[in-house]
């Protein structure tokens, strides 16, 4: 009998198949004679304590379109009949989002959601790195406007970001005395915003390194496009290839053994020059490129690592 998958995730009719790392764990586990499941966040349920979803059994294809086909009609099932759950679907972080970790947390034990449910709850990609703020530039979250000015005043070039956004988006340089994107009369933002003092290394890239239960496996230079601030491949960031520099080993270490704790096994970690920025907790990219680049295949590594992890034979 097969062992049964479940991918929790976006819309599949939309996802980029030039850079989705959910597809190529997903074809790996196919080929390890996993069946595939695929249901949308908006379709999972909690019904009388049993943790259920509508989706359907899926069938992957590595290939740029026609990619997969649908085996089922879409079908209500119980999660707990899975060996493990990815969930994978994109921010924006908010209720929504945060809904299905609290529904996720009521499986059994012997379902393995990858990550944690629990720990991707609390652990929100641009304040988790606080707790390491030996590694990050100065950094400063909040929804007064008044906070982010005095910010922009002592370090005179900043970055502010969206605190739950992803991809690039929303992302913007501030000099001097006013500030972008931002309506400077305002009390409050609608929202808190992360502020970043600038760091003149992101015309070189930044760094996503990624860790599978916390260690490192692999590495890209994701490189602005001309005149762009914004890395991000979603943000037209392109990939080049490179290794461990500056005090990348040392937050690795430091960073793997705090989130092997926190069973977050699949974790993208973004760099710029000496400085932490990121921790990506949700769904990190950068497979494919890394692949391509070295010529490696990192979702037969996640495989090796989760099945060695919890004994699948």
């Amino acid at each position: 009998m097969k062992n049964k998958i479940a991918i929790q995730m976006d819309d599949i009719k939309k996802i980029d198949y030039a850079y989705d790392s959910s597809f190529m764990i997903g074809l790996e586990g196919q080929k390890r004679n996993y069946e595939l499941f695929y249901y949308h966040p908006n379709d999972l349920f909690l019904d009388e304590g049993v943790v259920k979803t509508n989706g359907f059994f899926i069938e992957l294809y590595d290939q740029e379109t026609n990619y997969f086909k649908f085996l089922s009609d879409k079908t209500e099932i119980r999660l707990e009949e899975f060996r493990f759950i990815f969930l994978r679907q994109d921010p924006p972080f908010n209720m929504h989002y945060i809904t299905s970790t609290y529904l996720l947390d009521c499986l059994p034990k012997n379902t393995v959601v990858i990550n944690n449910p629990t720990a991707v709850r609390n652990s929100a990609e641009k304040v988790l790195p606080f707790k390491f703020k030996e590694f990050m530039p100065p950094s400063i979250i909040s929804q007064r406007v008044d906070d982010i000015k005095s910010f922009l005043t002592i370090h005179k070039d900043i970055i502010t970001k969206p605190l739950y956004g992803n991809g690039g988006v929303g992302i913007h340089r501030s000099k001097e005395d006013y500030l972008e994107g931002i309506d400077n009369s305002s009390e409050y933002l609608e929202m808190p915003i992360m502020a970043q003092r600038y760091i003149p290394e992101i015309s070189e890239g930044d760094r996503r390194i990624i860790l599978f239960d916390g260690e490192y496996v692999g590495s890209v230079a994701r490189i602005p496009s001309q005149g762009s601030i914004k890395a991000n491949f979603h943000a037209g960031g392109s990939a080049n290839k490179t290794g461990l520099v500056f005090r990348d080993q040392q937050i690795i270490e430091t960073l793997g053994k705090e989130l092997k704790k926190l069973d977050l096994f699949f974790v993208g970690i973004d760099i710029i020059g000496d400085y932490l920025t990121e921790i990506n907790v949700t769904s990190p990219t950068g497979i494919k490129q890394i692949n391509k680049l070295n010529n490696v295949k990192l979702e037969q590594v996640f495989w090796d690592k989760l099945e060695a992890k919890y004994k699948i034979v």
